[in-house]
């Protein structure tokens, strides 16, 4: 790993923790793989204690699993894991785009809308990484837009376990621009203000994803 980039408006222990997380999403940090604290802190230029909190964070995020008298390991992903976490986000995901029909704004509708175009310009560029990042951004103005405060928090906790698949789901062949229409119908249906097809399609979109990711692991899954 390259030494962190300090940024002024964030403490050093979360510019680490956002290191190691990108690193174990990346795979650069491989599951099962042991995480050495005085090795991590050289290879990115910080003492230990920003290390060591950074760690315990990735544990309260299911990134990392501690073994009593060994230390911290990059966690595994189990099938068990996967189907877990895509149950619970296509339960929110239909919640939020419900409630997104009912309360949203035409300003947060035009944002969606903008939200599908730039969608679409980084699908024709093949930029995955970027496509991870304005999809995230599509999700969230839903999450905005169902005007609960408390979905939203809960969203925001199960957010880091959800971009760990996300990236591997829509480097899929075809994948990105399937979910590009789907976005595309997800949209319509909150412009419609027409509820039960939005939080339909809100739940097929995640199942469809889900399906996607399994096909992707499912070597590394077999026996999990």
């Amino acid at each position: 790993m390259l030494p962190v980039k300090l940024d002024s408006y964030k403490p050093l222990r979360e510019v680490v923790f956002e290191s190691l997380r990108e690193a174990i999403i990346q795979g650069i940090l491989k599951p099962g793989e042991r995480m050495m604290e005085l090795q991590l802190a050289e290879e990115l230029g910080v003492s230990r204690t920003p290390v060591r909190e950074a760690i315990r964070k990735l544990e309260l995020e299911g990134f990392v699993v501690m073994v009593p008298r060994k230390g911290a390991y990059v966690a595994g992903i189990t099938y068990k894991d996967i189907t877990d976490v895509f149950e619970v986000r296509a339960a929110l995901e239909a919640l939020a785009a419900g409630l997104a029909a009912q309360r949203i704004t035409e300003e947060e509708l035009e944002k969606l809308e903008r939200s599908v175009v730039q969608i679409g310009e980084v699908v024709e560029n093949e930029n995955i990484n970027a496509l991870v990042e304005y999809d995230s951004e599509f999700h969230e103005i839903i999450y905005q837009a169902s005007r609960n405060k408390r979905l939203k928090l809960i969203v925001v906790h199960l957010h880091e376990q959800i971009h760990r698949f996300r990236q591997i789901t829509l480097s899929q062949p075809g994948r990105n621009r399937l979910a590009l229409e789907e976005h595309k119908k997800l949209v319509d249906a909150i412009s419609d203000r027409n509820v039960e097809l939005a939080m339909t399609l809100a739940r097929e979109h995640i199942e469809n994803a889900e399906n996607s990711f399994l096909c992707a692991v499912e070597e590394d899954l077999k026996g999990s």
